[in-house]
C-alpha cells in the first residue's frame, strides 16, 4: 500500500515541479557562522554513506557542515 502512495504522491510532484527544475543546480548562498574552530576537510567513503573524523576534544559538542563544492 505504501508503494501505490509514493507512486501517486511522486505523479502529483512531477505535475507541480517543472521538468527544468529537477536538473538544474542549485545556486550558491552564503552561510554566515560563529564558531570557536573550523577545520576543512574531504569526505570519506563509509558504506552506504560518508564519514569526517573530527578531533577527539570535539566529542560532545555541537558542529555545523556545509558542504562548499
Amino acid at each position: 500500500m505504501a508503494d501505490k502512495e509514493t507512486a501517486d504522491y511522486s505523479q502529483e510532484l512531477e505535475k507541480l515541479e517543472p521538468e527544468e527544475s529537477k536538473t538544474a543546480p542549485q545556486a550558491r548562498v552564503k552561510f554566515e557562522v560563529y564558531g570557536e574552530e573550523m577545520i576543512e576537510k574531504e569526505v570519506k567513503s563509509s558504506g552506504n554513506s560518508g564519514r569526517i573524523y573530527l578531533p577527539p576534544n570535539w566529542v560532545g559538542h555541537t558542529v555545523k557542515i556545509i558542504k562548499v563544492e
